[in-house]
């Protein structure tokens, strides 16, 4: 059974491209085996990300998110039994918060910053999805 998971969290240290660099490196080296495929977006200390796959893969990747010390006000936004995937495109692909139109995110959020914490679940995914359709996510594909 397939699901979809979208969950929010705060950086708990400084993150800066080698920090980033480094999520996406394991990411992609352990997901294809997991059966895990997503898009994460970061901003600032500010992390959104989708996780598709098995519900116990899934799951338990997130609890391990959860539990990690790097992480702090992790916020589960979404959850979803699906039928197919949005996201299988990449092992993890990463949207390049620098290129988002800022009319962009207040098509979803009361101002024009990546706030998922000020967002519904269904906004930020359908963020996601157009930060997609627009070419916004880089990373190599599965």
């Amino acid at each position: 059974m397939l699901v979809r998971l979208l969950y929010a969290s705060r950086a708990a240290g400084a993150v800066g491209a080698e920090v980033i660099e480094a999520i996406l490196e394991e990411s992609r080296r352990r997901n294809p085996a997991l059966g895990i495929t997503g898009v994460l977006c970061q901003s600032g200390d500010i992390f959104l990300q989708v996780l598709e796959g098995g519900r116990d893969a899934v799951n338990q990747l997130y609890n391990r998110i959860v539990r990690d010390p790097r992480h702090r006000d992790v916020v589960l936004l979404d959850y979803e039994e699906i039928t197919e995937r949005r996201f299988a495109a990449w092992t993890m692909g990463q949207v390049n918060a620098a290129r988002i139109n800022p009319s962009l995110l207040l098509r979803y959020s009361e101002k024009a910053a990546l706030d998922p914490y000020a967002m519904s679940g269904k906004s930020a995914l359908a963020l996601l999805e157009e930060l997609i359709a627009t070419a916004q996510v880089i990373g190599r594909t599965v």
